[in-house]
């Protein structure tokens, strides 16, 4: 029996990047685009009239996470596929990724036969990861955690890792507050979180930290030690 054509929607904000993911998309038959967004506002429009099939979301959206558009479309429609399509190391962002909904996450760095593949899988309703991610996550679930043990970033929560990251994109408490609909006492709230789980001195070492770690998340994350209690 032939394949129901699918349809889908390309979320990410810089518009060359978007246009080489839809022009990748065009190489799959049975796959249609019905809508690009460069914002999750213009994602959850396009989404709501075009019910898609697949989605393909970057992390950063204005410099603010695309985790929570995840969960939103998840919401709209319970078996959409999702494939987070990121320059972020999938090492932090991966595991949150398919907790958020998503069923595939990839790096941007990957070769186009890598994303055509990964889009076919999420299509195709499997699980979509890098072999060294894959790897990855079934090590750290069959050695139970007694594996080597992993940063502080990793134990941080989806909304503690979207602070630390628009604080290291110079962004103030105030405009994180307003840019993510909360109290400047609740980003303060977040931000001692981190200078306690990060395990770093006052909010001077905290916004060094954060502008490194969007720099170069990897080697940021290896300074830091195993997770604070």
């Amino acid at each position: 029996m032939k394949k129901r054509p699918q349809t889908a929607l390309v979320v990410d904000d810089h518009p060359i990047m978007r246009r080489g993911v839809v022009d990748l998309l065009s190489m799959i038959p049975d796959v249609s685009v019905v809508g690009e967004a460069a914002t999750r506002s213009e994602a959850l429009a396009i989404a709501q009239q075009q019910q898609p099939d697949l989605a393909i979301v970057d992390v950063s959206l204005d410099g603010m996470h695309g985790l929570d558009l995840v969960k939103q479309l998840v919401l709209f429609r319970s078996d959409i596929g999702i494939l987070v399509y990121s320059m972020h190391d999938e090492t932090i962002y991966a595991e949150r990724a398919l907790r958020a909904g998503a069923r595939g996450y990839l790096m941007k760095q990957a070769p186009p036969e890598a994303f055509l593949d990964a889009v076919m899988r999420v299509s195709a309703g499997q699980v979509a990861l890098s072999p060294a991610m894959a790897d990855r996550m079934m090590t750290h679930v069959v050695g139970a955690g007694r594996g080597e043990p992993r940063s502080a970033v990793h134990h941080l929560s989806d909304r503690e890792l979207e602070v630390l990251e628009l604080l290291g994109n110079g962004f103030g408490t105030s405009e994180i507050a307003e840019k993510l609909n909360l109290s400047v006492k609740t980003v303060e709230t977040y931000r001692e979180h981190l200078k306690r789980k990060l395990v770093l001195p006052n909010a001077t070492a905290l916004v060094r930290f954060a502008t490194s770690w969007v720099l170069d998340p990897a080697s940021a994350a290896a300074r830091v030690p195993g997770a604070a209690s």
